[in-house]
């Protein structure tokens, strides 16, 4: 009502202005124009405010029902709890979320809740666009909580609790995605309890039907977690494999979350050989880079004091003669920190050879280019400025081209800090320290990270060791998480493969389009399950685990009433009527021909 008011006010106000008091005492030829301007006035500051136009009326509310498989999880319980609660809500419409949101329907309430991700916000956005309160029914594990607060006034959450059950569950494993046979190196594996914590087990590794260790893990309070390291010496024929970890405890309640598995490649022996004298984050993450990003087979070694030498992963010892021999057979090879300490370190190495230099000089080098380079397709699309300062010596190095420049604290003085050489053979020079800031802040700059190492590693091998024309990129896959595929070479743009699914004889075959400077794509998810992927240039093993669904995970939103942002629209406004809009012209016009009669302006 304070509306309609604030509308004739403006509409007086007006009249008054246009004829003065006078005006309305001087008969009816005066008076008419301005009840007539009065009330145009009126309706046209009342379609401006949107006035209402009828008593307020409660709007009914929807009712949305979590429909992701953590509500069977245990049993089906609180999924028929979740039923009998949106009966009792007698909502004006009834709808199921989780991958999607979509209208519940008789066939879908019988059916168990099959959806491999929780997410509210699609419901969220279609209860705002029709202006109805939502009523959320949930057991309160969503994947974007924070739609919470943009609920319509008047929305309430219902979380239901599911008995705490004892359950232990292999969230997540970190492994090398190339592996030498022979080689010893350790596995991390990720484990949480549920909500009524879990008893004593063990994890158990296998790579496909071979056991390679084991490890006993304590039991655990409730959502507990616990990181345990196994180390193994893998062993078995070239090609791509399965790594499975398997936890087992006592009374566990829920099976579908005690296995994790991953693709790793096999391989007889080393492609790269990585020496760092000065064991670094810079070694660390470019060694990551070459094991797990570029699939390359790599035996690392540390110099951990004068002399003394320990094999990466296991830190088993090994002589300084043996790091001489591996060095110098390596088909391409990398030497961080002291790059003399064999000798010229041209000549330590008979193949292609990376230079890692660690003396640096005071002052912040910003990376502010790649200039035209075998190095620079893969940097073109990177931000610079996005991207940590590193540390660059006094004198920069040479090469026949330049692969990175930067400048000193952003001004104008700048610096080859990647160069590289062809001829007689590939040498690339690194002459920057404090890289691995890039990856430590993650996102872009670890892309830029992992796309500067990849460009080098590639031109050293002449193309990396993988010739496979496309591979999964992920080395743990979920299922509902969409594919990502890394392309082999960039002359691979259209590159066909075939996946056929262990245990079913159907064989479904895709084609993956690289654009130009696109090193990955995106296909749609795929079922849990062991997968045999055929494409140009050899075979590889897509491993897709359980939906993460089936893991236990604390409620990441309260039950309760939602004050919310947006009020629900439970009055109609005057603009939903079209004849009031003609109506105001109409009037203004009969204002306008009196006032000509009358001989007024």
């Amino acid at each position: 009502m304070s509306l309609w008011l604030l509308a004739v006010a403006a509409g007086v106000l007006l009249a008054v202005i246009q004829y003065g008091w006078r005006g309305f005492g001087a008969g009816w030829s005066t008076l008419l124009p301005a009840i007539l301007r009065i009330v145009a006035i009126t309706l046209i500051v009342a379609l401006l405010l949107d006035a209402p136009v009828a008593p307020a009326r409660r709007v009914p509310s929807w009712v949305a029902i979590d429909a992701s498989m953590s509500m069977a999880r245990g049993d089906t319980a609180l999924w028929r709890t979740a039923l009998d609660s949106a009966r009792r809500v007698r909502a004006d419409s009834t709808f199921v979320f989780g991958d999607s949101v979509r209208p519940a329907s008789s066939r879908s309430k019988a059916a168990l809740p099959h959806d491999q991700s929780s997410l509210l916000r699609p419901a969220v956005e279609r209860a705002l666009g029709a202006g109805h309160p939502l009523t959320v029914i949930t057991d309160g594990e969503l994947d974007d909580a924070d739609a919470v607060a943009s609920l319509p006034a008047g929305s309430r959450v219902i979380v239901l609790s599911r008995p705490a059950r004892r359950d232990l569950a292999a969230v997540a494993m970190d492994a090398p995605r190339a592996i030498v046979s022979g080689d010893t190196l350790e596995v991390h594996v990720d484990v949480q309890a549920g909500a009524g914590g879990s008893g004593a087990g063990r994890v158990m590794l296998f790579l496909d039907r071979a056991a390679l260790g084991d490890a006993a893990v304590d039991s655990l309070p409730a959502y507990g977690e616990r990181r345990v390291d196994i180390k193994l010496t893998p062993t078995g024929a070239a090609g791509p494999a399965v790594l499975r970890a398997v936890v087992a405890s006592t009374a566990d309640a829920e099976p579908r979350n005690d296995t994790l598995i991953a693709a790793v490649d096999l391989s007889r022996g080393a492609s790269a050989v990585f020496v760092s004298t000065i064991p670094d984050f810079d070694a660390r993450y470019a060694l990551a880079v070459l094991r797990g990003a570029l699939s390359i087979p790599t035996r690392g070694f540390f110099r951990v004091a004068p002399g003394e030498w320990r094999i990466d992963g296991a830190l088993t010892p090994v002589t300084e003669a043996a790091v001489r021999q591996a060095l110098r057979d390596a088909p391409v090879a990398i030497i961080q920190g002291d790059t003399s300490a064999f000798g010229p370190p041209r000549a330590a190495t008979l193949g292609p050879v990376a230079l890692m230099s660690s003396s640096a000089t005071s002052g912040e080098w910003y990376p502010s280019a790649a200039p035209p380079s075998p190095l620079a397709p893969a940097l073109a699309g990177l931000v610079w400025d996005s991207l940590p300062p590193v540390a660059a010596p006094e004198t920069p190095p040479r090469g026949t081209w330049t692969g990175l420049e930067a400048r000193r604290n952003r001004g104008d003085e700048r610096q080859a800090i990647v160069v590289g050489t062809d001829e007689p053979r590939r040498v690339a020079i690194v002459a920057a320290s404090g890289l691995w800031r890039w990856r430590f802040r993650g996102g872009t700059s670890a892309d830029a990270f992992t796309a500067l190492w990849g460009s080098i590693f590639d031109w050293l091998a002449a193309e990396r060791a993988d010739r496979r024309a496309a591979v999964p990129d992920e080395r743990l896959v979920r299922a509902g998480d969409p594919i990502r595929w890394r392309r082999g070479s960039p002359a691979d743009s259209v590159v066909p493969l075939t996946l056929r699914r262990r245990g079913a004889a159907r064989v479904d075959t895709m084609t993956l389009r690289f654009g130009t400077d696109v090193t990955i794509v995106e296909t749609p998810p795929l079922a849990e399950g062991i997968y045999d992927v055929t494409t140009r240039g050899g075979n590889a093993v897509l491993a897709v685990n359980a939906s993460r669904e089936w893991l236990p995970r604390r409620p990441t939103v309260p039950g309760g009433a939602v004050r919310g942002r947006i009020a629900a629209a439970s009055v109609p406004g005057l603009r939903q009527f079209g004849w009031i809009y003609a109506a105001a012209i109409v009037l203004l016009c009969a204002e306008w021909l009196l006032r000509r009669r009358k001989g007024m302006r």
